[in-house]
């Protein structure tokens, strides 16, 4: 018995170092971030607000910012609405073809990232929209809705479909026993699903890079141009705000999840 317990210990351990090892480039950049040294360095020798000033005050930083919020929300409405619909056909239907259907249009999570970039550049700059903001909303859309479709669909697998059903018996059309019975049950896998698709579209980049153009540039894209050109700190100070953007939206999944439970 107390080598199994050990056993346990040493796995916890290990599983401990894996989480720190992962964590601590995260950690590492929130000092650097407050440093008054025009050059990333741990640890720094003095500390200012120097880099977030930087940050707020250039329009180039700003404008990115806000294209990517905007960019992601009108990802997270699209992929959410698609999504659900999806997930309803999926579960709730019966026909032949479903469980290929389910493999295609889950497909964009299982194909590399720069083969689905390469292939969406070639295809919208036949349409000539490379450098559109449409382009990358579809693109991130594309690429949000099938994690929406897998969350969703989860939850519906967890609901009694005779709840459902018992509306209807008492009178309610599919369409209101949908709105009144079955969405606010999975409202929690709904939520959850749209603020992933808002954090893939938000921190994507390879396809922002194929098919995004020179103007208008997302964050992350910015972000990845002054890394490869300048070594900006701000950007020390813009991953430093994205971490804490990022805990927000975990600790709201964790408060819907444990929501999510009790209703089930």
């Amino acid at each position: 018995m107390e080598s199994k317990h050990w056993c346990w210990w040493l796995l916890y351990l290990f599983g401990a170092l894996v989480l720190f090892f992962m964590v601590l480039p995260s950690i590492i950049v929130i000092p650097m971030s407050f440093s008054d040294s025009i050059m990333m360095k741990f640890p720094p020798d003095t500390f200012s607000l120097r880099w977030y000033r930087a940050f707020l005050g250039k329009a180039e930083w700003t404008d990115a910012f806000w294209l990517s919020v905007k960019l992601g929300v009108g990802v997270m409405g699209l992929s959410t609405v698609l999504g659900v619909l999806a997930a309803l056909g999926l579960v709730r239907g019966r026909f032949r073809g479903r469980e290929l259907l389910r493999g295609f249009l889950i497909s964009p999570m299982i194909i590399p990232v720069v083969v689905t970039a390469l292939a969406m550049y070639y295809f919208f700059a036949e349409l000539k929209l490379t450098g559109s903001p449409w382009s990358l909303l579809a693109s991130h859309t594309c690429m949000a809705t099938p994690i929406v479709i897998v969350i969703v669909s989860a939850t519906l697998q967890n609901l009694n479909p005779n709840l459902e059903k018992a509306a209807q018996i008492l009178g309610a059309t599919p369409r209101r026993a949908f709105f009144q019975i079955v969405l606010p049950i999975i409202q929690p896998g709904v939520i959850v699903g749209g603020l992933f698709a808002f954090i893939l579209s938000f921190d994507e980049v390879v396809i922002a890079a194929f098919i995004g153009g020179y103007r208008p540039a997302t964050l992350p894209k910015r972000m990845f141009e002054n890394v490869r050109d300048e070594m900006d700190p701000t950007v020390a100070a813009i991953s430093t705000l994205l971490v804490l953007i990022s805990i927000i939206l975990l600790l709201i999944v964790g408060q819907l999840n444990r929501r999510a439970q009790r209703l089930k």
